[in-house]
């Protein structure tokens, strides 16, 4: 509904649709989602914008042009959004369980790319998490797995971010 007067009210001022920022689709949705927490610490350095381009390849897209596109709607997605339940909601609609757990824990590879968790990466990831249904048990063993793969060494220790 709230698609539909958005097209009429563009089509009054005769602008055409956003290029394609749909954050109820579910791969711009987790894009969008993985752009809020890379800046949350208010810093997107090479090394996290570098891995996020590499993950969306992987995990998301077929091609380098399509991997652009959804880098780009995401990020525009995030920039407009005003709180994560959108975004989260659209997820929680598409992934059952398991992919919900390998969601988190792509997140945590990229609070962790920069190699140190932020608190406010930290504190974002909970978030998410939280409003994905995610136990504390599976977001502090997704967080471990992301650890590990990254080569650190869990300063933190194994609290749960709340």
């Amino acid at each position: 509904m709230l698609d539909q007067i958005r097209a009429f009210l563009s089509s009054l001022t005769g602008e055409e649709q956003s290029s394609g920022s749909d954050a109820s689709e579910p791969d711009v949705a987790a894009v969008a989602l993985f752009y809020h927490v890379i800046g949350a610490d208010g810093v997107v350095d090479e090394v996290e914008a570098e891995t996020l381009r590499r993950m969306i390849s992987e995990e998301y897209a077929g091609s380098a042009k399509s991997a652009e596109a959804l880098l780009k709607a995401g990020e525009e997605a995030d920039r407009e959004s005003v709180d994560l339940y959108a975004f989260t909601s659209v997820l929680n609609r598409s992934l059952g369980p398991e992919g919900k757990v390998h969601f988190i824990e792509l997140l945590w590879r990229l609070a962790y790319a920069d190699g140190h968790r932020h608190e406010l990466e930290d504190h974002v990831v909970w978030r998410i998490s939280d409003l994905m249904g995610v136990s504390s048990r599976d977001r502090v063993l997704a967080r471990q797995r992301a650890l590990k793969d990254a080569g650190l060494e869990d300063i933190d220790g194994d609290d749960d971010g709340s």
